[in-house]
């Protein structure tokens, strides 16, 4: 029995969070556009204030100069057993029905990342029955 492509999950990572749908799904509403399976990284800088270090109990400190990093953050969701997501439904411009994906984050980071990369209008509402939308890129 061969497992159906557009049946199986995918999911697409945004800042601040991550939205899961069937394939179909995800390319129904994006197109085949691969952009939206390729996150963007957000630059972070971190400061380190100078400080004194002790590496062994008892013996004098030493000190350590402060200095400054930046580095890329990722988008990406928690491993934990807990971490499913929540459950919403969503409706676009051509889709037979409302569908269900899970979304990991906010609600407004999700309307933020639908109204920058959807081409078709699209709406969800959560699980407690709030709707938001319809989001659409604009041209």
């Amino acid at each position: 029995m061969a497992l159906d492509p557009d049946a199986q999950l995918v999911t697409i990572n945004y800042t601040g969070g991550y939205i899961e749908m069937p394939a179909g799904n995800a390319r129904d509403l994006f197109g085949d556009d691969p952009t939206v399976l390729r996150p963007e990284g957000e630059s972070v800088s971190v400061s380190v204030k100078s400080h004194a270090r002790v590496r062994v109990i008892g013996e004098p400190s030493t000190p350590v100069a402060g200095y400054q990093y930046t580095y890329t953050q990722w988008p990406s969701r928690t491993g934990a057993q807990a971490a499913g997501g929540e459950a919403i439904e969503m409706t676009w411009e051509g889709s037979e029905g409302s569908w269900t994906a899970r979304m990991g984050g906010s609600a407004w980071e999700l309307g933020t990342f639908l109204n920058e990369k959807s081409p078709k209008a699209v709406s969800f509402s959560t699980y407690n029955g709030t709707n938001y939308g319809p989001f659409i890129k604009a041209a």
